[in-house]
């Protein structure tokens, strides 16, 4: 019927959404292209999606830089590295283009600043896919990880929009790359990346639902709200044998992660690995990195390199993770406790939405050690209301899930007439 480029960009938690989506659009007869980084360049192919690796973006050496884990430091190297990768995306584009023909919509999150100058350049149709509510940057609810957060809550609306409009901190990581390739693609260039290029004007996307983050009355107009996608791969990869052992072989285990793209997580298993002893309860550590895990674990606790959280979780206890959206949302869906330890980007908010909603607890990463995190997960396994209210976002979460129809009649009618039957 149509072609769709999908440009995601960052790590399994935010490429994944982009997968669910293509997985949808190809059943409904739509042609699918995805560019980003040759790593996902398998799970996407599995669901039938044509993928443009981008050929030598430095993801992997993004990942390998211990500031991305550093609240702000974290979100200055994350905007460098979106203008840095921006010409990259622009080739693998082309290369798209040249093969199979100008698509009739662009589909990417708010820091693919490739993306608007492509639809600035060739107005191709592009939506803004937002998948947390810190993405929105509303004066109405200051999120938590926002900069200096605690005084914007204090000031009223007004002051609050004055200063959010006018102050964009981290602009300057990424506004010279952006400059460049809108030169040398005759683009205007934006005056500032969070006002002029954040979020298009052809549609926003928000992958959450509005029990989990309510919508503002400063989010764009042409926003539809959907839900959480709960996409893992779970029917492409399957949990391993071994896995599959460990867990009948004894009570639910509490699961740990750190987050696919954390590769700075030794010391993250090395106080899990002394919470677990401490408390006599299993354990399955989850990191695509197996030299991060400490060496000689004990019987009761396994590593495995992946599992579908979607099938991990329904016989697990409690889940302890860095907060990233995909990762909750799963949690929320197995009805399971939740431990957030949060780094940076929106993981502070999530784990303020977490313990609001009373389905857990969070912790900051610098705090985390065994004698702050020993109480914490013991209520998550002890406490009774926290289990209650985690079954409830459960049956919350799948009582009310939206139609799926009609997201992508939404869709369809942001594409490119001329260039979609």
């Amino acid at each position: 019927m149509s072609k769709i480029i999908l440009l995601p960009h960052g790590t399994a938690g935010d490429v994944l959404p982009y997968i669910w989506l293509g997985r949808q659009l190809i059943q409904r007869g739509h042609t699918v292209t995805m560019i980003w980084v040759e790593s996902f360049k398998q799970a996407a192919e599995r669901v039938g999606i044509h993928y443009v690796p981008m050929l030598d973006a430095g993801f992997e050496l993004l990942l390998l830089n211990p500031d991305l884990w550093v609240p702000h430091k974290g979100l200055q190297a994350g905007f460098a590295f979106a203008g840095e990768c921006m010409e990259k995306y622009l080739e693998a584009f082309t290369a798209s283009v040249d093969h199979d023909g100008m698509p009739a919509l662009m589909v990417a999150p708010h820091i693919n600043f490739a993306a608007r100058l492509l639809r600035e350049k060739h107005k191709v149709p592009l939506i803004s896919v937002v998948l947390y509510p810190l993405a929105f940057i509303s004066a109405y609810e200051i999120c938590g990880g926002m900069l200096c957060a605690p005084l914007l809550r204090k000031l009223p609306v007004f002051v609050r929009k004055i200063i959010l409009s006018s102050v964009m901190p981290y602009d300057r990581f990424a506004m010279p790359y952006v400059r460049r390739n809108c030169q040398k693609h005759g683009v205007p260039p934006p005056r500032n990346l969070q006002r002029d290029w954040w979020l298009s004007s052809d549609g926003v996307l928000a992958l959450f639902p509005g029990w989990y983050g309510k919508a503002q009355p400063d989010w764009p107009a042409d926003t539809l709200q959907w839900d959480f996608p709960l996409e893992d791969l779970a029917e492409e990869k399957s949990m391993s044998p071994e896995l599959v052992a460990f867990l009948a072989s004894g009570e639910k285990p509490v699961v740990f992660t750190p987050g696919t793209g954390n590769l700075h997580a030794r010391s993250f298993f090395e106080t899990v690995l002394e919470l677990c002893s401490r408390l006599g309860c299993r354990g399955v550590f989850v990191t695509r990195d197996l030299g991060q895990v400490p060496d000689h674990l004990p019987e009761t606790v396994l590593a495995v390199k992946y599992a579908p959280f979607s099938a991990l979780l329904e016989y697990s206890s409690v889940f302890v993770h860095h907060g990233g959206i995909g990762s909750i949302a799963q949690g929320f869906k197995a009805g399971v406790p939740q431990f957030i330890v949060f780094m940076g980007f929106d993981q502070p908010d999530n784990a303020e939405r977490l313990e609001r909603l009373g389905a857990g607890v969070g912790l900051d990463i610098q705090k985390f050690d065994v004698k702050r995190a020993l109480p914490l997960l013991r209520r998550c396994l002890e406490d009774a209301a926290i289990r209650e209210n985690a079954a409830a976002c459960a049956a919350r979460l799948m009582a009310n899930r939206p139609s799926v129809d009609k997201l992508m009649d939404w869709i369809k009618h942001r594409m490119q007439p001329s260039r979609s039957s």
